[in-house]
């Protein structure tokens, strides 16, 4: 279980096979996976098969990460950064489980996570793609730095990329 980042109240590390059910149980809610356009696991089993395959880290060094809350040591969602082959583009995406909403965790640990691609991976783009309709996200995506770039399409959906570049 390695240790990526450390913010004030949260610490982020690689995602595992011990994630299967909180995976599960987080992407069950239909208002958290609502933007998505993944759809739930079938079971624990197949989010576990998901983790034991997920290559991330393996291929590119980076990847979404566990997002733990330091009070309780609970796993709260993920956020990370993902290299996407087709666009040739970095994102940083997130998810937490809603009761989780509104705290600011997603803010906290995107920043953490764009801080690290810029600082330690050298990265010089990010982008962050939204479904229009998201306006949670957006307003996220917004607060880190990230300025509207275009509109496009994303799983048959209207959608927005926003960008940030390091200087």
């Amino acid at each position: 279980m390695k240790q990526i980042l450390e913010t004030n109240r949260l610490l982020l590390r690689e995602l595992n096979v011990d994630d299967a059910e909180n995976f599960y149980n987080l992407n069950l809610n239909p208002n958290v996976i609502k933007y998505t356009g993944n759809s739930s696991f079938k079971n624990i089993r197949e989010a576990k098969e998901f983790s034991e395959n997920y290559q991330d880290y393996k291929l590119n060094g980076y990847g979404r990460w566990a997002v733990i809350n330091k009070e309780t040591n609970e796993f709260i969602g993920w956020c990370g950064l993902k290299f996407g082959e087709m666009e040739n583009e970095i994102d940083i995406g997130f998810r937490f489980f809603e009761n989780e909403w509104n705290k600011g965790y997603a803010t906290e640990s995107a920043k953490a996570c764009l801080d690290y691609g810029f600082e330690k991976l050298n990265i010089k783009r990010i982008i962050g793609r939204a479904m229009k309709e998201n306006i949670g996200s957006i307003k996220v995506l917004k607060k880190i730095g990230l300025e509207y770039e275009r509109d496009t399409n994303f799983e048959k959906q209207k959608a927005v990329i926003y960008k940030i570049e390091k200087e």
